[in-house]
């Protein structure tokens, strides 16, 4: 079942040249990307590279400086009403009365969105059935556990059945187990009503569960792709060398073995096809300088250092912008 709404032909999502700045700084640096209908996509990013503020634009709490988006073709400044009663939102900071039961918060928040009588408690009914929870519906906010309790805020955005689900962080403060939870109930949702999502994470492994990934850094995309398209483009294996004069290191590989290596971080970083066969090489090549050796796949992260020339968490500390 696929949620009421425009046809199937125009993006659940356009952004446009979309900028956004506080005082001085420029947190988002005229980004654009559609989002499919019916596709998952997560914003991957370390602190300040511009996802919440995103984020905060397409939920309509903010007003970008300039550029557009739209959601299933209302625009978020000019037409902020119909835009919301098209998309359900799950802030990360919990949205819950604690003091009700997660069937009275569900009917608060379809009152606001004008329901009532048999369809609101037959909508009430099936949300919560669907995130598992048909059980503990007359059961207090507060006595649930932190990941039962992200359920019913995913009941409690779906509940108008919207076409598009945008949530931020949506997985902070949970138990690994709590996470596994939240996503397979996710996943669920959306196969059974056909919504398209929009998750902003700094997990990798989180991030990872998209049909695409629009990676951000300094409030411009860096990449946009399916998550095995984007590691794919490393072309080969990494190999990160620690060693005491990485600027040196450096240079002699490139000049040794005629591959590219660059300095990350304090760390030799080489991209190469077969790096299992550069590794026997590099050591007996270089004994003395290397204190230490890795060889893996590619992940996001080297993805991320391909693009930006550091680590994606590097420095992570800013104000979340």
């Amino acid at each position: 079942m696929r949620p009421d709404g425009p046809g199937l032909t125009e993006p659940a999502v356009g952004v446009r040249g979309l900028r956004h700045r506080f005082g001085a700084r420029e947190a988002l640096a005229g980004i654009s990307f559609d989002v499919a209908q019916g596709e998952l996509v997560a914003l991957l990013g370390p602190n300040g590279s511009g996802k919440t503020t995103l984020f905060r634009i397409l939920s309509t709490a903010l007003l970008p400086t300039g550029g557009a988006a739209e959601v299933f073709g209302a625009d978020v400044a000019r037409q902020p009403g119909l835009a919301r009663r098209r998309m359900g939102v799950v802030f990360q900071a919990p949205s819950l009365d604690r003091k009700l039961t997660a069937a009275e918060n569900l009917r608060h928040q379809g009152r606001l969105y004008c329901l009532g009588g048999r369809d609101l408690e037959e909508r009430i009914k099936a949300a919560l059935e669907r995130v598992g929870l048909a059980g503990r519906a007359g059961e207090r906010v507060e006595r649930l556990s932190g990941g039962l309790a992200r359920r019913v805020e995913l009941a409690k955005g779906m509940l108008h059945r919207p076409g598009l689900l945008l949530l931020d962080e949506p997985t902070t403060g949970l138990d690994p187990s709590a996470r596994r939870g939240f996503w397979s109930y996710l996943d669920l949702v959306r196969r059974e009503t056909g919504a398209t999502a929009v998750v902003t994470t700094h997990l990798l492994d989180e991030a990872g569960r998209g049909d695409r990934i629009a990676l951000l850094d300094e409030g411009r995309l860096v990449a946009l792709g399916a998550p095995a398209a984007l590691t794919a483009e490393i072309g080969g294996d990494v190999i990160t060398v620690r060693t005491a004069d990485p600027e040196r290191l450096a240079g002699a590989v490139a000049a040794r073995f005629g591959c590219p290596a660059a300095v990350v971080e304090g760390a030799v970083r080489i991209e190469v096809a077969r790096g299992h066969d550069l590794v026997p090489r590099l050591v007996e090549a270089f004994p003395e300088a290397i204190l230490g050796l890795t060889l893996g796949k590619p992940t996001l992260d080297d993805v991320f250092v391909h693009r930006t020339g550091r680590h994606l968490h590097a420095g992570d500390g800013g104000d979340g912008a």
